[in-house]
């Protein structure tokens, strides 16, 4: 058993836009820098906080590494813990058991909620104490995951150990959820929810807005529990329950969703919501490498923005002029002028060293590296002569290099080895320059 120290994934320290009062930190909720775009993103929030988001999408542009993935990821964060948030590829629509346009359409599915009341039986109180159990992935011998662990609940009457499956703690994990949380486990289906940060727990806190008073009472407990399903997990249950052969020998559901499984989920939905019984939660579709969409698509995304049940659609991409796909247009972005009108567009620029001093910061904290000053400032060399992304990437092995020495801290010469036995972008261009001929074509 060891405590997770673990990075769970390369923007799982971001809690929001790190905007006060309305202005913007130079470093805050895990962001640095980027203050133009961070207050751009933040005016966007605003509007969709009013209701004045309808018919329009967001375009961050900007060259690779400056932070367009965690900007969208903030905004989310900024929605709300429980905001769905979709991140899908321009690449992943071309699928060959699914037509683009399905594929789209459960991405937006997926990033629309419903937050259901039910009452439950939960285990609720603040999170004391986290032990992780990793193993080897089955399939990816080179990786670990979590397969189990023990969690201690605690409330002002009492403290208790419990043991959880990999499922509990792969959603603590994924979540963000560390020890002072104050959290729920719903007892029948394992699904956790975070309350908010426990007061007297970590005063340090970035985001003290979201305190909240030690659980009272016994640990197990009937309460009202409200959790988030996606419109997408209620239409696949639809279409399961349809299939006779799903009900006797739990044959899979068709991979294509029919439009009346999805009617029949909408209506539904929306009985439960006049009845109070739920409501919809709008979440963010985020379109990374956008320019790899065609034209087909991005015809079906104009309309999509037009429904009243669309999520906010955020499109991403580093590309400058290039052909729009499907067509020989070229076009800004290689998306089509008539969508480009209806986007409101952000652009991010390249970190200066500082912002990438900082960022090497939190990225070490995040996952439990020590660095020497003179480390620090050889990564911050390495960021800003080759890309930030390469000099984080060196975090992990660094601290490998520096174990088997028999320290704790990272100190430069571990860094600069590592930097020679992994190679950046530029070298490995300039190695394929050196031995051209060489290399198979």
């Amino acid at each position: 058993m060891i405590a997770v120290a673990e990075r769970v994934g390369t923007h799982s320290h971001i809690r929001g836009l790190g905007v006060r009062n309305g202005e913007v930190l130079p470093v805050g909720d895990g962001l640095v820098g980027q203050v133009e775009a961070r207050k751009a993103a933040w005016l966007v929030v605003q509007l969709i906080k009013a209701g004045k988001m309808a018919g329009r999408a967001i375009l961050l542009v900007g060259p690779p590494g400056t932070g367009k993935t965690a900007l969208a990821v903030a905004i989310a964060r900024e929605l709300g813990a429980e905001t769905p948030f979709m991140a899908l590829s321009g690449s992943e629509i071309y699928s060959a058991e699914l037509k683009k346009t399905e594929v789209l359409m459960q991405a937006m599915r997926k990033s629309i909620g419903v937050r259901i009341r039910e009452r439950r039986w939960v285990y609720e109180g603040v999170l004391e104490k986290l032990d992780v159990r990793y193993d080897r992935h089955p399939l990816n011998p080179y990786s670990q995951v979590p397969v189990g662990g023990t969690i201690t609940l605690k409330t002002d009457r009492e403290t208790r150990s419990l043991r959880v499956d990999s499922n509990v703690i792969y959603q603590i994990l994924s979540k963000g959820i560390s020890e002072g949380d104050v959290i729920w486990i719903d007892e029948e289906t394992g699904r956790v929810s975070r309350a908010g940060r426990a007061k007297g727990y970590g005063e340090y806190d970035v985001r003290p807005r979201d305190l909240v008073d030690i659980p009272t009472g016994p640990i197990y407990k009937e309460k009202e529990f409200v959790y988030t399903l996606t419109l997408h997990d209620l239409d696949e249950m639809e279409s399961r329950s349809e299939s006779i052969l799903s009900i006797f020998f739990g044959a899979p559901s068709a991979k294509e969703i029919p439009p009346d499984v999805r009617a029949r989920v909408d209506k539904t939905v929306k009985e439960w919501v006049e009845s109070k019984r739920a409501e919809l939660i709008p979440g963010v579709l985020f379109i990374d490498d956008a320019h790899m969409l065609d034209i087909e698509a991005y015809s079906f995304l104009s309309r999509a923005m037009e429904s009243e049940l669309s999520p906010i659609i955020i499109l991403a991409t580093n590309r400058g002029f290039t052909r729009i796909r499907g067509t020989d247009i070229e076009a800004p972005h290689g998306m089509p002028l008539d969508l480009l009108d209806r986007l409101l567009i952000i652009r991010t620029r390249p970190y200066t060293p500082d912002e990438i001093r900082e960022i090497i910061k939190i990225r070490a904290h995040e996952e439990g590296v020590e660095l020497e000053p003179d480390a620090l400032e050889e990564l911050v060399r390495l960021g800003s002569e080759k890309s930030l992304r390469y000099a984080t990437q060196l975090l992990a092995p660094a601290r490998l290099m520096a174990e088997q020495r028999g320290r704790s801290r990272v100190m430069r010469e571990d860094v600069a080895e590592v930097s020679q036995l992994f190679i950046s972008t530029k070298e490995s261009s300039s190695y394929l320059k050196e031995l051209e001929e060489k290399m198979l074509k």
